[in-house]
């Protein structure tokens, strides 16, 4: 019987040549596998489409049964309710028909007119101007300036739903969202308002879901964490991940990333001057 031959060490160089062919297979089959990846990608994003236009017609035909003015309400207005319940049929169909109900008894002529505001809007709290690099439109809040002494609750709240008419009003077409500056300078306790506060939050969130893109809260003084720990557990978990508190040393840096030069307003290092919302 012969004996096996002792197979002959590798001399280095082949051992180089054998690790480079089989990086080179790795890469060949990385670059086979991305394309398959990114289809199966596009694929879960239509499908996901294809669901939520699903549901919308769902939900669009449970809210007629149950209101006949529902039919007046696009599909994007449905769709916005649907996300602001995570796709829940049931839920944001029982949200949406609340809100056609407080629609129909707040606004019966379907505007708030300024003269029922007028004493919010001489203190110039709120004003437009501009859009951010998603050419969402841009409103700056002044929380300084709000007085909770000048009229009531039931005021602001007409003041808040005519800012955000006016606001949706002036959305570019296929926009339907926009970003806020909370400016907080020269706020004190005399312009704490935690009823206002939460009525604002609660006419955005119910009535307007998924209007927000995002909050800057900015010029923010020490004092204020009082009020925000009493108003935070009421903001939805959405919500919650739009706002940012920004830094003062930061504050035109972070306002940059995300809105051009050119459409920042002027008081924050930008081109443009600001335009109280009536005028918008």
């Amino acid at each position: 019987m012969e004996k096996e031959k002792e197979k002959k060490p590798k001399e280095p160089e082949e051992e180089e040549e054998e690790e480079e062919e089989m990086e080179f297979k790795d890469c060949e089959n990385e670059d086979q596998t991305q394309p398959q990846e990114e289809e199966e990608e596009e694929q879960k994003e239509a499908i996901e489409d294809e669901v939520e236009r699903s549901k919308v017609g769902i939900m669009r035909a449970l809210a007629e049964r149950e209101d006949p003015s529902a039919k007046d309400a696009d599909d994007f207005m449905i769709r916005r309710f649907l996300r602001a319940r995570d796709l829940d049929i049931e839920k944001a169909t029982a949200m949406f028909l609340k809100y056609l109900s407080w629609r129909r008894t707040f606004l019966p002529k379907g505007i708030v007119s300024e003269s029922e505001i007028s004493g919010q809007l001489a203190d110039n709290k709120l004003c437009m101007q501009g859009v951010d690099k998603q050419g969402r439109p841009v409103v700056v809040a002044f929380g300084g300036r709000h007085k909770p002494t000048k009229g009531n609750l039931e005021e602001v709240k007409r003041f808040v739903v005519y800012g955000l008419e006016k606001i949706c009003a002036r959305m570019p077409k296929g926009q339907e969202k926009f970003v806020a500056i909370g400016d907080l300078e020269g706020w004190g306790y005399s312009n704490s308002d935690i009823r206002a506060y939460l009525a604002s939050l609660s006419i955005l969130q119910d009535c307007y879901p998924e209007r927000l893109g995002k909050l800057f809260i900015v010029h923010v003084p020490y004092i204020f964490m009082t009020a925000w720990k009493v108003v935070y557990p009421f903001i939805d978990s959405r919500t919650k991940k739009k706002i940012v508190f920004v830094e003062n040393k930061k504050l035109k840096s972070t306002l940059l990333k995300d809105i051009d030069e050119s459409q920042l307003a002027d008081i924050y290092g930008g081109k443009l001057p600001l335009v109280p919302i009536e005028d918008c």
